[in-house]
């Protein structure tokens, strides 16, 4: 299954944005300095820059780190001209412009006075690395790799009373509608199949709350914030009925591979292709909203 496609990562800024908790945010920037330095693991196509923007945070350093290098030349070329647009001023890397709490690895460009770069390499590496940060962003990517490791990596690059949130964390639902007979059994070997893959966890949300609970810090929020993906009049929004092909797409991929594959899958995935083309196909995946204060 992969995800680091940059199409996919564009048509579910919608339902993020939809399912993100507004009480887990709130708590979040009540707790924030006015300047923070920010580390993003899988920070995809840079889709939490103009979403901090839009929070009120636009003075620090943020920096995104994803392991695939098209999707980092995606964000750098893509986001700042979308910037521009959406009103902000955008300065390249380069001029004179003072950047607050800089650090030794360069801005690619700054917006306000927020300065932002991207980067390819492997998120855990960079968090473990990373030094002293204000706050780190995990954004559906708990359920991608060890919890332990994840953690103890969180952990490592906070300073004391730096904040970790970590939003849309996958746990362990993946419910389509109208029902169908096969429902149950091609959830569960989809989540097998999930779990079968090295480092992944199907129920990470509830997983990561317990790891974080038992820690020396506390875990300030949690609430739910699902992906609910739905048509209107036979329409889906923006371009969320591709977002919900590549699901399906996801499940497919999965379950091609899995040795016990429900009896009735082929016949439960033509209905579910039929329903999307038919507009009439409903999607929700179970997640948790995350934010954690170190020591």
């Amino acid at each position: 299954m992969k995800h680091a496609r940059p199409r996919y990562l564009e048509s579910k800024r919608t339902v993020d944005a939809r399912a993100r908790s507004p009480r887990v945010r709130d708590r979040l920037l009540a707790e924030l300095p006015d300047e923070p330095t920010i580390l993003e693991a899988g920070c995809g196509t840079g889709a939490t820059v103009p979403q901090l923007l839009s929070w009120g945070v636009d003075a620090g350093r943020y920096r995104g780190i994803d392991t695939d290098e098209r999707i980092v030349s995606f964000a750098r070329e893509v986001r700042p001209p979308a910037l521009r647009r959406a009103g902000h001023t955008v300065t390249v890397a380069g001029t004179d412009r003072p950047v607050s709490r800089a650090t030794a690895s360069p801005p690619d460009f700054a917006v306000e006075d927020l300065s932002i770069s991207f980067e390819t390499g492997d998120a855990l590496d960079a968090l473990e690395s990373a030094g002293s940060v204000d706050l780190v962003v995990a954004q559906s990517f708990a359920d991608l790799v060890p919890l332990d490791r994840f953690v103890s990596a969180i952990e490592s690059a906070l300073r004391p009373g730096g904040l970790a949130y970590l939003p849309l964390t996958f746990d362990g639902g993946t419910i389509f509608q109208p029902d169908h007979p096969d429902d149950a059994a091609v959830e569960r070997a989809y989540h097998a199949a999930i779990d079968d893959a090295p480092g992944r966890d199907v129920r990470a949300g509830r997983h990561l709350a317990d790891k974080l609970r038992k820690r020396d810090g506390d875990l300030l929020a949690m609430a739910s914030s699902d992906w609910v993906v739905r048509p209107q009049d036979g329409r889906y929004r923006a371009d969320e009925r591709y977002f919900l092909a590549q699901i399906l797409g996801f499940v497919a991929g999965a379950l091609s591979e899995a040795a016990d594959a429900p009896e009735g899958f082929d016949s439960w995935l033509s209905t579910r292709w039929a329903q999307l083309d038919a507009g009439t196909l409903l999607y929700v995946a179970h997640q948790y909203d995350l934010l954690y204060r170190a020591q």
